[in-house]
């Protein structure tokens, strides 16, 4: 990887001299993540008023406090700090944390970013000489923000392993911060974007977390990001995965990567007005962080009119986990809606799709290692969002989510209200927490230099789609997503024979609370009439 400068040893990213112009526009259209329709009528989402934020060893520079933004005022940071206190005029500023931030508020028309509207806060830890605890509290710092109104963070750097203090450390989850991610992501209920290891001799803490959700990118074929990046680091072969296991990827079975998102070759505005080419999951993953910020417009925008089927919930960070997951996109639909709308084919690094891969066969393998759930599709997610909340109490649309909790060795069962079409896909993602609690010394509630996180475990869930009149958990099930390690599960398959179904969450395993808050997002396609 190419560094540009000291700032962003640890960055995930490879930045190119300066090109002729290429709008952003490529990566927010319908060839990239399609977030430009959401900003036109009659959607007008721009994520106004809605808070994200964003930790780097650098920052981006702010308008009035820095003079080397002074050329360009496109990127309107609403706060900057240095870890856990005001940032310092003229330091600290970093091209590559300007870059990050661009593609989340740009309002440049040449350059828009995902969200324009949103308000941005960014950390910078300050050097690549701080450690995990000084990367927390900044995390911690900006999930304070706006009166601790924080929807989504962006990490678009990382930790080296052997920079870590544990001895024979490995990529288990109980990195401090990797432990500080999943405590913070409960206790302020914030999602955090994490750019997923690349390149080898990677960054790889905190992509060891169960909470957040780690992203992969993609470049493009003929115009379209649809191919995942031979620059993102994967085992491809059983000798490579026990190669790297634990030390560049996630120790044992658990899934690392969630969602893909564009990060080739993208064009941007560097802090003097200069277009620069970057590359790398830096870029992906505030793609995926900005478009919380319009879905969650959105979701206020329901609170406020008092929408029928709309809740608080839809502010959870589980609910943003399930629906950007489920309405990720697999396999391009051929016009028949049988794959659910679906607007482009991923490939992995192999040139092989969805349906060629071992996670499509494998119900113990929620998450693809290269493609995780698929590539995002911001309008998609807005479609799966809006489709708004259901109670298992009733029966339930065709599209659909709801934020509920199951008790320990029972089952939630989500009936569907009309019979679903024969070969059409069904995709449904379950989302839920692994319960990290802070050591809190001097009980004041918040992480503070020489604290630690105790890890109570993950309680194991599993989804079923099932045959409607199935009254045994032994018999109908017509597909499962039955991950022993991880927090997400995740269904796509077809509907053998046109007729009802129900969706049922299985509380399985207990490892700590007898009680698990989970998130679910369906998407299926009704019988044709």
């Amino acid at each position: 990887m190419v560094k540009k400068i000291s700032w962003i040893i640890w960055g995930l990213s490879v930045s190119c001299l300066s090109v002729p112009v290429l709008a952003l526009e490529n990566t927010i259209s319908t060839n990239g993540i399609d977030a430009l329709k959401l900003h036109k009528l009659p959607y007008n989402l721009i994520g106004r008023k809605i808070a994200i934020g964003q930790v780097e060893i650098g920052r981006p520079g702010k308008f009035g406090v820095d003079k080397a933004v002074s050329k360009n005022r496109s990127v309107n940071i609403a706060g900057v700090f240095l870890r856990n206190s005001p940032a310092k005029s003229n330091s600290g500023v970093d091209p590559h944390a300007y870059n990050v931030a661009g593609v989340m508020i740009s309002t440049d028309k040449a350059f828009p970013g995902v969200a324009p509207g949103a308000r941005l806060y960014s950390s910078a830890v300050g050097s690549t000489k701080m450690g995990q605890p000084e990367e927390c509290l900044s995390a911690q710092h900006i999930a304070l923000q706006n009166g601790g109104d924080v929807r989504a963070i962006n990490f678009s750097f990382g930790e080296p392993l052997n920079r870590d203090p544990r001895p024979d450390a490995v990529l288990d989850g109980n990195a401090l911060l990797t432990q500080c991610i999943d405590w913070s992501t409960r206790a302020h209920n914030v999602l955090y974007v994490i750019a997923g290891n690349q390149g080898k001799g990677g960054i790889p803490i905190p992509t060891d977390n169960f909470n957040g959700v780690n992203v992969a990118f993609s470049s493009r074929r003929g115009g379209i990001f649809n191919k995942v990046d031979v620059s993102n680091l994967v085992a491809t072969s059983e000798a490579m995965t026990q190669r790297l296991s634990g030390k560049e990827i996630n120790l044992g079975p658990r899934g690392t990567i969630g969602i893909v998102a564009p990060g080739s070759n993208i064009p941007m505005l560097n802090p003097d007005g200069k277009i620069n080419k970057v590359t790398g999951t830096s870029f992906a993953a505030p793609h995926v962080t900005a478009t919380v910020a319009l879905l969650q417009e959105f979701g206020d925008r329901q609170l406020r009119e008092k929408q029928p089927n709309w809740s608080v919930a839809s502010r959870q960070h589980e609910v943003m986990k399930a629906v950007l997951l489920n309405s990720a996109e697999k396999i391009q639909d051929m016009g028949d809606g049988l794959r659910l709308g679906m607007t482009r084919t991923l490939i992995n690094k192999q040139n092989q799709d969805w349906l060629a891969s071992e996670t499509y066969k494998n119900p113990k393998k929620p998450l693809d290692p290269q493609m995780g759930t698929g590539h995002l599709n911001a309008y998609r997610a807005y479609e799966q969002f809006s489709a708004g909340q259901w109670q298992p109490s009733q029966s339930v649309p065709a599209i659909g989510w709801n934020y509920n909790t199951i008790n320990a060795g029972s089952s939630v069962e989500y009936v569907l209200a009309k019979p679903l079409q024969q070969n059409s896909f069904v995709s449904i993602t379950l989302a839920w927490d692994r319960l990290v609690e802070l050591n809190d010394k001097n009980k004041n509630g918040q992480f503070d230099a020489g604290e630690d996180f105790r890890d109570r475990g993950l309680n194991n869930l599993d989804i079923y789609l099932v045959k409607a009149d199935d009254k045994s958990p032994d018999t109908g099930t017509v597909c499962a997503s039955i991950s022993e390690v991880d927090s997400v599960e995740h269904i796509f398959c077809p509907v053998p024979t046109t007729g009802k179904y129900k969706i049922r969450v299985q509380f399985q395993n207990q490892f700590n609370e007898p009680t698990q808050p989970y998130a679910l997002a369906w998407w299926t396609l009704g019988k044709r009439e």
